[in-house]
C-alpha cells in the first residue's frame, strides 16, 4: 500500500501557497500520495485569543513573511504578489475545495486558488475570481457552487478544522502521517515524505 501524508492547508497562508504548488510533484518523487485537507485557521486563532494572522499582529513578522515568502517563490520560479487584504476569507473556497473532491479535482481547484491569491493577488472571496478558479480545474461553477452551499460539504469543512484542532494544528502548511506524527511548514514537506516512506506499512 502507498504511504500517505495528509496535506493541511488554508487559502489565506501563504506558506501553504509554496507548498501547494509544489507538493504533488514533490510527493510523487517520493513515491507518497497525498490526501488534501482544506481547514479553517480562524477557529483556531481565535481559541489563541487572536483576531487575525500572527503576521498581522507582529508587523516586523509580517513584513519579514513577504520577504521570505519573495525570496522562496523566486528560487522556485513561481510568481508571488500579496493581495491587497490579508488575511483573505477563504471559507468559499475551502467548502468549494470540498465540493470539487468529489469530482477528484480538488487539487487542481486548490492549486488555481492560491495562484490567484499569492500570484496574482487577487480577492478570492470574489465569486467571479473563483468561478475563474473552478473553471481552470475544468468543473462546472455553477454546479460546484450549488454543492459547496450542501450541509455536508459545510460539515465536513467544520470536522476538518475541528480535528485539526485535536491534532493540534496552530498553522499551515501542516503535514500528518497515518501513525499521528505532525509537521508544520512548507519546509518540512520533504521530512513528512520521508517520514511516511519510511514508517509506511510493510
Amino acid at each position: 500500500m502507498k504511504p500517505t501524508i495528509v496535506f493541511w492547508y488554508e487559502f489565506a497562508s501563504t506558506y501553504s501557497y509554496l507548498s501547494a504548488m509544489r507538493i504533488e510533484e514533490t510527493a510523487a518523487r517520493a513515491d507518497v500520495a497525498v490526501d488534501w485537507k482544506p481547514f479553517l485557521l480562524g477557529p483556531i486563532f481565535k481559541s489563541q485569543g487572536w483576531e487575525t494572522s500572527p503576521f498581522n499582529i507582529y508587523p516586523a513578522k509580517g513584513r519579514y513573511m513577504v520577504r521570505d515568502i519573495g525570496r522562496t517563490a523566486a528560487s522556485r520560479g513561481i510568481p508571488f504578489q500579496m493581495p491587497a487584504s490579508f488575511p483573505a476569507n477563504g471559507l468559499k473556497a475551502a467548502r468549494l475545495a470540498i465540493a470539487a473532491r468529489s469530482q477528484g479535482a480538488d487539487a487542481a481547484f486548490s492549486r488555481a486558488v492560491f495562484a490567484a491569491a499569492f500570484a496574482k493577488g487577487l480577492d478570492i472571496s470574489d465569486d467571479a475570481v473563483l468561478t475563474d478558479c473552478l473553471t481552470s480545474a475544468g468543473l462546472e461553477a455553477d454546479d460546484m457552487r450549488r454543492l459547496s452551499t450542501d450541509m455536508a460539504v459545510k460539515s465536513e469543512l467544520r470536522a476538518n478544522t475541528e480535528e485539526a484542532q485535536a491534532l493540534g494544528i496552530f498553522g499551515a502548511p501542516s503535514f500528518s502521517t497515518p501513525d499521528g506524527e505532525m509537521f508544520w511548514g512548507d519546509d518540512r514537506l520533504d521530512q513528512a515524505l520521508t517520514w511516511a516512506r519510511k514508517r509506511a506499512p510493510g
